[in-house]
C-alpha cells in the first residue's frame, strides 16, 4: 500500500456526555500514530460523511453511533472499504441487540427483561437498574438504579416523557465495579496478541473481591467477538462469591486512563487490519 487514504469519524457529541474531549483525542491520537505508519488520515464529524460518495477512502475507522451514518457506511462497506469497528458490530451494542447475542454466546449477564415504558405492571423484586432499550447512556435518565418498583415506575415515566419507548429491566448485582479496555480480535488476525487492561471504577466503596483476571480477559474477548467489535469497552462486577459478570459492552470508548498506549495499540491493530484487506 502506498499511502492509503484513511477516514477517522468522530463520535455524535449527544452520544459523549461528559466525555467529548476524551473521546476526540483518542481518534485524533491514533490518526496521528497512523500517519506515523505511512498512511494520508483526514478526520471526519459523522454528518460530514455522505460527502464523499464519489471518492470514498480505502479504510475507515470510527466512533460515530447514529443509525443513519451507520447505513450510510454500510453501503461503502459493500463497496469494499474495510471499517473498524465495522458498522453492524457498533449496532450490536444497542442493548436490544447485544443483550441476545451476549446471551447466546452464553456470557454471565444480568437477568434483562425488555418492557414498554408505558408499563405499570412492574414484576420486580430487589434493586435494579433501568435502561433505555437501545444507546448506551447519553444523559441523566438513561441508566437508573432503581431500589425499589416504585423508583422503577418512575424511571420508565421518565423515559416515555423523552418520547423513548422501550427499557431493559436488568438485574442488579452487587460487588466490585471493574472498568475493562480491549483492542484486537484473534479471529480476524490469527497470531496477533489482543490488548486487554482493567482497573477499579474511582466512585465506589471497593471490597476488593478476589477474582480471576484471566477468566475476566477471556469472557470480555468472547463477548466482543459475540458482537463483532476489535475495539471496545465495558464493564462487569466481581462478586462476593468470587465470580465476574459483564454488565455492559461497548464499541470504541475513550481509553482515557491509558489513552497514549491504547492509540498505539489501536493503531498497529488497524495498521494490521488493513494491511490484510478483509472484511471478515
Amino acid at each position: 500500500m502506498s499511502n492509503p487514504w484513511c477516514l477517522g469519524i468522530f463520535r455524535e457529541r449527544a452520544h459523549s456526555p461528559g466525555r467529548e474531549f476524551d473521546d476526540a483525542e483518542i481518534l485524533r491520537l491514533t490518526g496521528k500514530h497512523l500517519e506515523a505508519k505511512g498512511f494520508q488520515v483526514n478526520l471526519s464529524d459523522p454528518d460530514e460523511v455522505g460527502r464523499m460518495d464519489d471518492q470514498p477512502p480505502a479504510f475507515i475507522f470510527l466512533m460515530c453511533e447514529r443509525p443513519a451514518i451507520l447505513s450510510q457506511l454500510r453501503r461503502y462497506e459493500e463497496r469494499g472499504v474495510l471499517q473498524v469497528n465495522s458498522p453492524l458490530a457498533v449496532l450490536n451494542t444497542y442493548r436490544d441487540r447485544m443483550i441476545p447475542l451476549i446471551e447466546q454466546a452464553a456470557i454471565r449477564f444480568p437477568r434483562s427483561v425488555f418492557v414498554s415504558t408505558a408499563s405499570t405492571d412492574l414484576e420486580v423484586s430487589g434493586p435494579v437498574w433501568v435502561k433505555r432499550a437501545d444507546v448506551h447512556n447519553t444523559q441523566e435518565g438513561d441508566v437508573v438504579f432503581a431500589p425499589t418498583i416504585a423508583a422503577a415506575q418512575e424511571a420508565l415515566r421518565h423515559l416515555a416523557g423523552r418520547g423513548i419507548p422501550r427499557a431493559v429491566i436488568q438485574e442488579h448485582f452487587a460487588g466490585d465495579l471493574i472498568k475493562f479496555y480491549g483492542v484486537g480480535d484473534p479471529a480476524r488476525l490469527p497470531g496477533e496478541q489482543p490488548w486487554f487492561q482493567w482497573f477499579y471504577h474511582r466512585d465506589q466503596d471497593l471490597a476488593g473481591y478476589p477474582f480471576d483476571q484471566t477468566i475476566l480477559a477471556t469472557f470480555v474477548q468472547q463477548a466482543a467477538a459475540a458482537l463483532g467489535l476489535e475495539v471496545y469497552g465495558g464493564d462487569a462486577i466481581a462478586t462476593k462469591e468470587g465470580a465476574v459478570v459483564l454488565i455492559d459492552l461497548n464499541a470504541w470508548p475513550s481509553f482515557a486512563l491509558y489513552r497514549d498506549e491504547a492509540s498505539v495499540r489501536i493503531a498497529s491493530y488497524l495498521e494490521a487490519r488493513f494491511a490484510r484487506g478483509s472484511l471478515r
